[in-house]
């Protein structure tokens, strides 16, 4: 169920130091409080705006459900779509600050990649996201895509609106996606067993994830309510779920949970571990080697699941 890497080449482990370092810097001192929800947006997008796009992706704007979303396409098309939401504590991020891993994952797995622009707290917040994750999903099932053909996933913050959407869609009786992957999602909103990497976590600060409880959750819902926190709901019945997780930071636990939950209740599920890797380190692809191996990952786990649906 476990997947390990090999030990990175020498340049590999000076660049990932020079990024750890950086995060520390740019991110994880910035992004929290006392800085306005408005400056961490505006930090955020400066700091994906340099990301590594993959040459032959089209990228084109468009709306899904009245949302305004982007639309990343390969070069050769398919007839398959991923519905990817975005991270950032439900408090920031949008599909410009992930165009790097939606444009990766369309190239390598040869499919369609939409990144809704969800709407976030504090302005609005749950169930809003999970509402519009829920009208993106059947705006997809209206234009003639079958749940066969579409695939959920997610990172952070995004990851758990993934799993909250599956559960809806399994509460409705509506049509299943083909596969579920997420990247280091949040599944116990409760924060009852966050991680302590021995090296520390480069990206997430306890005060932070704190703030966007605070902001996300109103006081009168149960951080236990199984659509925000997927891990204390019933998972049976679930699409294969592909989990990936860097072992230096503190959702660690969240996704080790889900796992054992899920493959409890007859889930198929691979859960891939990376050392010395922080939060959402698949955002460097193109520069870290181990970013490109679990982005190949997801790809290689993508295309076995749809020709699985193929040959049903």
């Amino acid at each position: 169920m476990t997947a390990f890497v090999e030990p990175p080449r020498l340049s590999q482990r000076i660049l990932a130091r020079v990024l750890r370092t950086s995060l520390i810097l740019l991110f994880r001192s910035l992004i929290r409080p006392p800085m306005p929800i408005a400056g961490q947006r505006w930090m955020l997008r400066a700091l994906t705006a340099s990301a590594v796009i993959p040459r032959g992706v089209r990228r084109a704007d468009s709306t899904l459900a009245g949302l305004r979303c982007e639309w990343h396409r390969p070069a050769h098309d398919t007839e398959q779509v991923m519905l990817w939401f975005h991270g950032g504590a439900y408090l920031i991020g949008a599909p410009s600050t992930h165009r790097g891993i939606a444009s990766q994952l369309a190239k390598r797995a040869k499919l369609a990649v939409c990144v809704p622009d969800y709407r976030l707290a504090p302005e609005h917040p749950f169930p809003a996201a999970l509402d519009d994750g829920l009208a993106a999903y059947q705006a997809l099932l209206a234009q003639g895509y079958r749940g066969e053909q579409i695939l959920l996933g997610g990172d952070s913050a995004g990851g758990n609106l993934a799993l909250g959407l599956v559960l809806k869609l399994k509460a409705l009786n509506q049509p299943l996606p083909a596969a579920l992957v997420c990247f280091s999602p949040l599944t116990d909103a409760s924060l009852s067993q966050l991680h302590k990497p021995p090296a520390g976590d480069p990206l997430l600060s306890l005060a932070w994830i704190q703030q966007a409880g605070a902001l996300f959750c109103p006081a009168n819902i149960d951080r236990r309510d199984p659509f925000l926190s997927p891990v204390y709901a019933d998972l049976s019945g679930l699409p294969p779920l592909l989990i990936q997780v860097g072992e230096d930071e503190v959702l660690l636990n969240d996704s080790l949970r889900l796992a054992e939950r899920a493959t409890a209740a007859g889930v198929t599920v691979q859960l891939q571990r990376y050392a010395g890797c922080w939060h959402v380190f698949q955002a460097h692809a193109g520069l870290l080697d181990v970013a490109d191996l679990a982005l190949n990952r997801v790809a290689s786990f993508i295309q076995e699941q749809l020709a699985r649906q193929a040959g049903r």
